[in-house]
C-alpha cells in the first residue's frame, strides 16, 4: 500500500481540528505551493491553560480513531483529530493564473488548485483524478472547527471577556463564509465551576449563544467535572454531537458532487489548452470523479453500501469504452487510470470486508485483476513482462495489508480458522477454495510466487533494454517503448542493469520479505507444513545469494522436526537434506554435516554420482578443533540402521537366561562403503541389565544365508566405572559384555543370538539401542528406541531363515518370580484366638536351596486397628513393627536373619498384642533371600494366614434391690450417725449420707470354639466424688476355677453397697461398672491368665421418690407352726414431710396377722417398717399379697419392690410358700412372673 500516493488508499474519517485547547499546534499539511495562497483563520482569544482544558484535550486526542482497525461499525464516532493551536491555514478556494498566461478577455472563472480546470493542476488540461484532492478532505480541511473558551469566573472581567468570545466565534464563521468554506463551527466553554446555576452563569451562556448565532447543538458548556470518568462522558456525548455536524457537513459535499453529474455538462476549464492533443477530460471522465467524491463522501460518513454503489458505478465508468479505451497506452495518463483504477477497486474491497462480504470481496479482487489483464493484454503492453508480475504480487500483497487492516477475530492469531465460512448470500453456491477469504499468509505467499515470476521476466530482458539510456533516447526506441511495462515499475535499466554492482532491484530480498510474511502468518495459526515449505523457499532464496547463515537458521528446525519424513514425503526431504548439507559446509558445522550424511546414505534417495558415500569423508576439508561428537535419534532422521530386538519366549524366571536376537538392518545406498560399529548398547526397561556388544573383527558368523548373517554372542558381566558429567562424581555400574563382528554392508541383515540373564520380577522390555561409530575426525553414537506395535517379530532359525512370532510387542518378556526354595512353617497357629489373648506363633523357615542363603523375614498384618507386634529370633534378633500405614491398615517388620546355609533351619517367634474387640487380621509372612551364588536376584517365599479374633463371653445384667440393715442417719443427729465404712481407711473423708444395698445378677456365656477355664470373676467399679461403694460376691466362686463349655451359660451374683458422703446429696446417679472374666485355655499354663472386660450398662442408684420395698423371712414358732414374716420398709429421701396409706385385703391362700389399714407419717429422710405375719393356707406355691400402698396427699399409688426370695410380675409381688417336708411342690400361684432373687 505504501507504493500509492498518500492519502489514496486510507480509510476516511472525519476531520476535526481542535483551537483554543492548547498554546501549540501541529505542522500544517499544506504543500508549500499552496501557502502563499493559504486562508489564515486565527482566533482572537488568548489560550489560557487549565488543567480541565489539558485533561479534555488528552482525552479527545486519545480518542483519535487513525489507528482503529477498518470494521468498526460499533463505534459512536470516529474522527481524525488535530490540534492546530490558535490558528489554521486552510488551502485557497481558487487558484491562481500561472505568470506565463495572460489574462483572457473576458476573463476565465478561477477553479480550485486541486480540479482539473486549473492550469496549476498537475491534472489539466485532461486528467481524471489524483491524490491531491483526497488530501486536501482528509488533511487540509477539517469537517468541524472545535473552538475551546475559557468562562471567566472574575465578575469585574465577565462581560469583557463574554463579548469577546462572542466576537471570535462571528468572526471565525464570517471568515469561513467568505472564503467560501462551510465547515461547522462548534464552540465549547470550559468553566472551572462544577454547576451552570451559581453566580448567574447560565445568563452569561445564554447570552454569549444568542451573540455568537449558535444553536444548542453547536454551543457546549463544560463545567469541571467531579471525577475522570465523569469527564470522559461529557467529552463522549459533546463528540457525539460533534459527530452529527460531520455526518452533515459530509452529506452537504456528497450531494453537491451528484448534483454537478446530474448536469451532464463538461465544465470549461479556466484557460482553454493549447499544448499537446488540445484535448479536456471528457464527460465520462468528470462522472467518474463525480462518483469517486460521492464514494469518498460516503466513507467519510461511514455508509459504506453508499459508498460501494458509487465506487463501482466510478470503476464501470473507468474501466469502460468511454475512458480508458480512449487514452493511448504510451501517455502518463493511461498509468494514472490504471492507478485510479487500482485505488478504487481496493476501496470496494473495504466496503466489502466493512460490511462482511468477505466472498465478494476475494471475487471482487480477482474480477479487478482479470478486467485490468485483459486491458493490458488488449490495450497496454501485456502480462509476460516484469511489471505485470510486480503489479500481481503487489495486488496480493494489498489484500493482504488489507486484511491485517479490517483485523477478523476469526482470523486473528488464537483463532484455529485459516479461511472465513462465505456471507449468507453465497451459501447456496458452489463455491472453489481460493473464492473464501483466507488468512494474510496466503496473499503474501501468492505474492511471493509473483515475485518470482518477476525476477524470471527481469532476467530475460534483453542486454539493448539493460543498458542505461535518458528518457528521450528511449522513447525513440520503438522495443523500449512497447515491451516493457513500467507501470509503477523502474525502468528496465534499473530493473535489471546491465553493469554488474549497479544496484537494481534486489527482488531476492524482495521474495523473502513476502515468504517471510507469509511463514508468519501461517506460523501462528500452526500450519506446520506450509510453515516448513516456506522455510525452504526462503532458503533456497538466501542460499542463491550466499546468505549462509540465515539459511542455516531457517532449514535446522525443519530438519529436527521431521515433518517431511513422517509424511512421506521424501523427495522433498532429499531436497532439504542437500540445501543442509551445503549449508552445513559452508558454516563448518561437524555435527549437523555428519547428521545431513547419516541421512542421505539411505537408499532411499536418489543416488548422485558426484558423491562419496562414505561417512568417513564427511568431514573433508573442514578445519575442526577438536574431535565431534554427534547424537543421532531414529526420531530426527530417516533410519538409515533398523534395529529389532525380540524376546524368544514370552515369560522367564528370576535369575535364569532368556534367549534373545538383536537384528540390524542397513539401508545404505548399495555404493555405500561398509558401516563398522565400534560398540553398541541395549538399554532395557526394568530389571535386566544393560548389554553391551563390542566389535571384533575376529569373532566368526555362525550362519549366513544371502544378505542375513548371524552370530551367537556370549555374554559375561563385568563392572565398570561411570561417571556423571556434571557433578563428576563416578560410580560403579555392572554391564553384559560380549564381542562380536559389528561390520554392516549396505543392505545386509545382522542378526546377534545371546542369552540375556532376567533379573527381579516385573515386566521388562528392550527401550533403544544405541549405535556407536567411531572414526578418526569423529565420532557418532545412534540411538533407535524400540516402540510398541501390533506387528509380529521375526525370529532368525540358524539356516538364516526368519519365522514370525506370533505375539505383539516382542521386545517385551514378563519376568516371573524366581520359584522360592524354602519353607515357612508355623507350629502352633490355631484356628480361632479371642479378644484379649496375647498370640505368640512359632514359625521355621528352612532353607532348600542348594546354596547358602541370605535370609530376612517380614511379618505384615493388615486389618482395623492392626496390633503391635514384633518378631524374635534366637537371643539378639528382637524387632518391633512399625507404625500404621495408613494406606493399607497395616503394621509391618522386617527382620534379618543372617546367612543361612544349604538346608538350615531358623526359628522365630511372633508376638502380638492383645486386642480388645472382635475383628480379623490378614497374616502374611514372607521370607526374602538371595544366593550367595546370584546375589542381584532376589527371591520371595511368602505364606498367609487368617487370625480371627472373637469375643470369648457375652454376659447380662440385672441389678436387683435390697434393703439395707442399718438405720438411716438423722437429719436431725447426723452427725452422731456412724459412719458406713469407718473401717476404710482408703477414704479421707467418711461417708455420712444415705446408703442403699443392690444385688447385680450376672449371667455370662461362653461363645468359644472349645472349652475354657474361668479362674474368676470380679465387677469393677470406677470411683465416683459423691458415693462410695464397696462390692461383695454373693456366692463363693470356685477356687479351682470353673470349666466353662461353649454356648453354656453361668450366673454370678455381687452385692454392691453405696453410700453418699453427705446427707445433703440425694440425687440419682449412676454406676460405671465393668466385669471382668480372669480365664485361660485348658492346655495353658496356670499363670497364662487373660482378662476379658465386659461393660456392664450404667446401673442408676439413689433417688429423691420414695420407695417401698418388701422382705420376706421365714421363723419358726412352735406354738403357730411356720409363719411367713412379711416387711414392708417405706423409704422417704425427700425434703418433705409424707403421709402414706397401707392396706392389706384377705386372701384365700393364707392368712395374716397385723393392720389391714394402716396409716403412717415419714419425716424427711426417713424410712419407717410395717410387719405382717402370714399363715400360709395352702403349701409349695406362691402366694400374692394384696397389699397396697397409697400417698395420702398426691392420691399415688406406690409400686412394692420386691427383694431377695420374692418375685414381681405385672400384678404385683409373689411370695414363695414353701412345701412341707416330703410334700410336692403345686405349682405356681396368681400367675407366673419373673423371679428377683
Amino acid at each position: 500500500m505504501d507504493d500509492y500516493p498518500a492519502c489514496s488508499l486510507d480509510h476516511n474519517i472525519p476531520h476535526v481540528v481542535l483551537l483554543g485547547l492548547s498554546s501549540e499546534s501541529s505542522p500544517s499539511p499544506l504543500p508549500s505551493d499552496l501557502k502563499e495562497q493559504a486562508v489564515l483563520i486565527r482566533s482572537g482569544v488568548s489560550y489560557l491553560e487549565t488543567k480541565h482544558g489539558a485533561a479534555l484535550l488528552d482525552y479527545i486526542l486519545s480518542r483519535d480513531a487513525s489507528h482503529l482497525p477498518w470494521n468498526g461499525k460499533h463505534a459512536t464516532y470516529r474522527f481524525r483529530v488535530r490540534s492546530a493551536g490558535n490558528s489554521i491555514l486552510l488551502p485557497p478556494r481558487k487558484a491562481r493564473l500561472p505568470d506565463e498566461i495572460a489574462d483572457t478577455q473576458p476573463p476565465g472563472v478561477l477553479h480550485s488548485p486541486f480540479s482539473p480546470l486549473s492550469p496549476a493542476c498537475p491534472l489539466y488540461p485532461d486528467g481524471i483524478l489524483d491524490s491531491s484532492w483526497l488530501i486536501k478532505q482528509q488533511d487540509l480541511v477539517p469537517s468541524v472547527l472545535l473552538c475551546f473558551y475559557n468562562l471567566t469566573p472574575d465578575p469585574t472581567l465577565a462581560t469583557l471577556h463574554d463579548n469577546q468570545i462572542k466576537s471570535d466565534i462571528s468572526s471565525l464563521r464570517n471568515g469561513l463564509l467568505q472564503q467560501g468554506y462551510k465547515l461547522r463551527v462548534v464552540a465549547v466553554i470550559l468553566s472551572d465551576l462544577r454547576t451552570s446555576s451559581l453566580d448567574g452563569t447560565q445568563e452569561r451562556l445564554d447570552n454569549i449563544r444568542k451573540g455568537s448565532q449558535l444553536d444548542s447543538k453547536t454551543f457546549f458548556y463544560m463545567p469541571s467535572a467531579y471525577s475522570p470518568e465523569e469527564a470522559r462522558k461529557q467529552a463522549d456525548a459533546m463528540l457525539t454531537v460533534v459527530f452529527g455536524h460531520a455526518v452533515e457537513y459530509y452529506r452537504d459535499l456528497g450531494r453537491r458532487a451528484r448534483k454537478k453529474k446530474s448536469r451532464g455538462v463538461v465544465p470549461r476549464p479556466t484557460v482553454p489548452p493549447t499544448t499537446g492533443t488540445s484535448q479536456t477530460t471528457s464527460l465520462p471522465g468528470w462522472n467518474v470523479r463525480y462518483d469517486f467524491k460521492s464514494a469518498v463522501f460516503a466513507e467519510f460518513r461511514q455508509e459504506m453500501d453508499q459508498a460501494l454503489r458509487s465506487f463501482e458505478q466510478a470503476y464501470e465508468t473507468l474501466t469502460g469504452p468511454e475512458v480508458m479505451e480512449m487514452i493511448p497506452s504510451w501517455t502518463a495518463r493511461w498509468n494514472e487510470a490504471r492507478q485510479i483504477a487500482d485505488i478504487i477497486a481496493f476501496r470496494c474491497l473495504r466496503c466489502m470486508l466493512w460490511n462482511g462480504q468477505t466472498t465478494a470481496a476475494v471475487r471482487r479482487w480477482q474480477a479487478h485483476r482479470s478486467r485490468i489483464s485483459d486491458l493490458v493484454n488488449r490495450r497496454g503492453r501485456g502480462t509476460e513482462n516484469y511489471g505485470w508480475s510486480a503489479w500481481e504480487a503487489r495486488w496480493a500483497t494489498m489484500m493482504a495489508q488489507l486484511i491485517d487492516k479490517v483485523k477478523f477475530p476469526e482470523l486473528s492469531s488464537s483463532s484455529p480458522l485459516i479461511c472465513l465460512q462465505p456471507e449468507k448470500t453465497a451459501m447456496g453456491e458452489r463455491l472453489q477454495p481460493w473464492e473464501l477469504l483466507h488468512h494474510p499468509g496466503y496473499w503474501h505467499r501468492e505474492a511471493s510466487r509473483h515475485m518470482r515470476r518477476r525476477r524470471a521476466h527481469a532476467l530475460a530482458i534483453p542486454e539493448d533494454d539493460r543498458k542505461f539510456m535518458d528518457p528521450a533516447s528511449r522513447r525513440k526506441t520503438t522495443a523500449g517503448a512497447f515491451s516493457h511495462d513500467t507501470y509503477m515499475c523502474p525502468e528496465p535499466s534499473e530493473e535489471y542493469p546491465l553493469e554488474p554492482n549497479s544496484g537494481g532491484v534486489n527482488h531476492t530480498k524482495l521474495i523473502v520479505q513476502c515468504l517471510d510474511a507469509a511463514k508468519e502468518e501461517f506460523g501462528k495459526r500452526g500450519q506446520a507444513r506450509l510453515y516448513a515449505d516456506l522455510s525452504l523457499e526462503m532458503a533456497r532464496e538466501l542460499i542463491s545469494v550466499k546468505q549462509w547463515k540465515a539459511a542455516l537458521r531457517l532449514l535446522k528446525p525443519i530438519w529436527s522436526e521431521m515433518l517431511f519424513r513422517k509424511d512421506g514425503w521424501v523427495d522433498v526431504s532429499e531436497e532439504l537434506a542437500w540445501l543442509l548439507r551445503a549449508v552445513a559446509q559452508q558454516q563448518e558445522d561437524a555435527d549437523l554435516l555428519i547428521s545431513v550424511d547419516w541421512e542421505l546414505l539411505n537408499n532411499k534417495y536418489t543416488p548422485r554420482t558426484n558423491w562419496h558415500y562414505d561417512l568417513s569423508k564427511s568431514l573433508e576439508g573442514l578445519s575442526l578443533g577438536e574431535k565431534p561428537s554427534v547424537v543421532i535419534s531414529d526420531d530426527s532422521s530417516l533410519p538409515l540402521l533398523t534395529t529389532s530386538f525380540i524376546f524368544r519366549t514370552e515369560e522367564g524366571n528370576a535369575g535364569r537366561a532368556c534367549l534373545a536376537q538383536l537384528s540390524i538392518k542397513s539401508n545404505a545406498a548399495p555404493m555405500s562403503a561398509p558401516l563398522v560399529l565400534s560398540s553398541l548398547q541395549i538399554v532395557f526397561d526394568g530389571s535386566i541389565k544393560t548389554v553391551q556388544l563390542k566389535h571384533d573383527a575376529g569373532q566368526e558368523t555362525k550362519t549366513q544365508n544371502g544378505n542375513v548373517k548371524i552370530s551367537t554372542v556370549t555374554l559375561r558381566e563385568e563392572t565398570m566405572q561411570s561417571s556423571d558429567p556434571d557433578t563428576g562424581a563416578s560410580a560403579s555400574i555392572s554391564l553384559l559384555v560380549g564381542s562380536c563382528d559389528l561390520t554392516l554392508l549396505p543392505g545386509h541383515t545382522m542378526v546377534y543370538e545371546m542369552g540375556v540373564v532376567l533379573r527381579e520380577p516385573g515386566e521388562a522390555k528392550a527401550a533403544s539401542t544405541t549405535l556407536s561409530l567411531s572414526t578418526e575426525t569423529f565420532g557418532l553414537d545412534c540411538i533407535v528406541r524400540h516402540r510398541d506395535s501390533g506387528v509380529a517379530g521375526l525370529w532368525y532359525s540358524q539356516d538364516g531363515k526368519p519365522r514370525k512370532i506370533h505375539r505383539v510387542n516382542s521386545h517385551t518378556v514378563r519376568i516371573l518370580p524366581r520359584p522360592p526354595n524354602v519353607d515357612i512353617k508355623v507350629n502352633n497357629i490355631m484356628d480361632q484366638y479371642y479378644t484379649n489373648e496375647a498370640i505368640e506363633l512359632e514359625f521355621e523357615i528352612i532353607n532348600a536351596e542348594d546354596a547358602d542363603a541370605q535370609l530376612e523375614v517380614g511379618v505384615v498384618i493388615a486389618g482395623q486397628e492392626p496390633p503391635a507386634f514384633r518378631v524374635t529370633s534366637g537371643g539378639d534378633i528382637d524387632v518391633s513393627a512399625t507404625d500404621i500405614n495408613s494406606a493399607d491398615d497395616s503394621r509391618q517388620v522386617t527382620a534379618p536373619l543372617g546367612l543361612v546355609p544349604s538346608t538350615g533351619i531358623v526359628k522365630g517367634v511372633i508376638h502380638i498384642d492383645p486386642m480388645d474387640f472382635s475383628t480379623t487380621y490378614e497374616l502374611a509372612i514372607s521370607a526374602s533371600y538371595s544366593l550367595v551364588t546370584d546375589p542381584d536376584t532376589p527371591v520371595i517365599q511368602t505364606m498367609d494366614f487368617r487370625l480371627e479374633l472373637v469375643n470369648p463371653f457375652e454376659a447380662n445384667y440385672d441389678l436387683l434391690p435390697r434393703l439395707h440393715s442399718d438405720p438411716w442417719p438423722s437429719i436431725f443427729d447426723h452427725e452422731g450417725v456412724q459412719a458406713l465404712f469407718v473401717d476404710d481407711d482408703t477414704y479421707h473423708v467418711q461417708p455420712r449420707g444415705l446408703c442403699q444395698t443392690w444385688c447385680l445378677v450376672t449371667r455370662y456365656a461362653s461363645f468359644a470354639s472349645e472349652d475354657l477355664k474361668v479362674a474368676g470373676v470380679a465387677v469393677s467399679i470406677s470411683p465416683g466424688p459423691d458415693v462410695h461403694t464397696r462390692i461383695s460376691e454373693a456366692n463363693e466362686f470356685p477356687s479351682e476355677g470353673l470349666l466353662v463349655k461353649p454356648k453354656t451359660i453361668e450366673e454370678v451374683k455381687f452385692d454392691i453397697t453405696a453410700q453418699r458422703y453427705s446427707l445433703d446429696e440425694r440425687d440419682p446417679l449412676s454406676l460405671d461398672v465393668t466385669f471382668m472374666i480372669s480365664w485361660r485355655r485348658p492346655s495353658d499354663s496356670d499363670d497364662h491368665v487373660n482378662i476379658t472386660k465386659l461393660p456392664v450398662p450404667r446401673l442408676g442408684i439413689f433417688g429423691a421418690e420414695p420407695r417401698v420395698l418388701a422382705t420376706v423371712a421365714y421363723p419358726k414358732m412352735e406354738s403357730m407352726g411356720d409363719m411367713v414374716q412379711l416387711d414392708i420398709m417405706i423409704e422417704n429421701a425427700s425434703n418433705h414431710f409424707l403421709t402414706f396409706g397401707l392396706n392389706m385385703e384377705p386372701s384365700e391362700q393364707f392368712a395374716f396377722s397385723g393392720p389391714k389399714l394402716v396409716t403412717t407419717h415419714l419425716l424427711p429422710v426417713s424410712r419407717r417398717k410395717v410387719t405382717w405375719r402370714l399363715v400360709p393356707l395352702v403349701r409349695g406355691v406362691w402366694v400374692r399379697p394384696n397389699l397396697t400402698v397409697r400417698d395420702k396427699y398426691f392420691q399415688k399409688l406406690l409400686r412394692v419392690i420386691p427383694t431377695a426370695g420374692m418375685k414381681l410380675d405385672k400384678e404385683g409381688f409373689l411370695i414363695w410358700i414353701p412345701p412341707l417336708a416330703g410334700q410336692e411342690q403345686k405349682g405356681e400361684a396368681g400367675g407366673s412372673g419373673s423371679e428377683e432373687a
